[in-house]
């Protein structure tokens, strides 16, 4: 049953990363070339400290094209306070947590805080095609 399935089991083991003293331009590039909609910022020893998202990096550039100024550093303009989820959570939970809030991924922490991976709407959905696999008698 897929209210019984933990986060562990779909997550993402090794999200991409970005460090807060980045230019906004590093994070783009990290976006860009593994087809993600955001990165977590973390700092030297991988706790998180905020996520960069596609929309971030939207702000930033608009804001330097508005001002005429460079771009900027990811810390500028990352989302600082993330929902994070741990480990053992259950699938269904997060999903619903992260319908509610409208956000696409949650990035997964150790109780200290550690950036241990990260769960998508990708993630989820796969969980979901998974589980309903048995019950789903359409042809494909």
């Amino acid at each position: 049953m897929l209210n019984s399935v933990e986060l562990k089991d779909y997550m993402l083991h090794n999200p991409v990363r970005v460090r807060a003293d980045d230019n906004v331009f590093d994070a783009i590039h990290e976006i860009m070339v593994h087809k993600v909609s955001g990165a977590c910022v973390v700092d030297d020893n991988d706790f998180l400290i905020g996520i960069m998202s596609e929309i971030d990096c939207l702000k930033a550039v608009l804001s330097s094209v508005y001002n005429e100024a460079p771009v900027g550093l990811v810390e500028e303009y990352m989302t600082k306070e993330a929902i994070t989820v741990s480990l053992h959570d259950n699938i269904v939970d997060v999903a619903a947590d992260m319908l509610k809030h409208k956000h696409r991924r949650r990035p997964v922490v150790q109780d200290d805080g550690k950036l241990i991976g990260q769960v998508t709407c990708r993630q989820l959905l796969r969980a979901v095609k998974e589980f309903a696999a048995p019950y789903d008698k359409s042809e494909h």
